[in-house]
């Protein structure tokens, strides 16, 4: 049976091109999608020790304005400074390398409200060694839509 120069160049390529798209699928089912919540709702937020005569009023909603890996929980501040910042037309993306020690485990702090006066922090898998963050502008002020890979 004969086979043109092209029927043979498709059966010669046909495993190389089949490890690429098992390596490209192996990759993508590594990376964990995670994601802040948006905002946090007027009504779950409260105020305590309000002084005396005054009464207190939530208007709006707390945007998403923040978010980034922590060394430890919330409560111990261990935010991260080394990191890799790449400016976008729209945005910007902010890369972590989470491969060193973790005493305290790997977590995600979500920042909200114009300068991140409220966090809600979540912990993140062990085996999770870096985390990317693609900042765009969001459409309430100091809101900001936060997409964030973590592999």
């Amino acid at each position: 049976m004969a086979y043109s120069k092209t029927t043979m160049a498709a059966r010669t390529c046909w495993p190389a091109m089949a490890l690429l798209a098992i390596s490209c699928l192996q990759s993508t089912a590594s990376a964990a999608p995670v994601a802040c919540p948006v905002s946090i709702s007027q009504g779950s937020l409260q105020l305590a020790d309000v002084p005396q005569g005054w009464t207190s009023y939530v208007g709006s909603p707390l945007y998403l304005h923040a978010a980034a890996p922590m060394n430890g929980p919330p409560e111990q501040l261990g935010e991260l400074s080394d990191f890799r910042q790449k400016r976008l037309k729209k945005g910007w993306v902010d890369t972590y390398r989470l491969d060193g020690k973790f005493p305290e485990g790997k977590w995600l702090a979500c920042r909200y409200g114009g300068t991140g006066q409220l966090t809600l922090a979540m912990r993140l898998d062990d085996s999770i060694d870096s985390c990317t963050f693609t900042y765009r502008q969001g459409e309430h002020v100091g809101e900001r839509n936060i997409a964030i890979l973590c592999r």
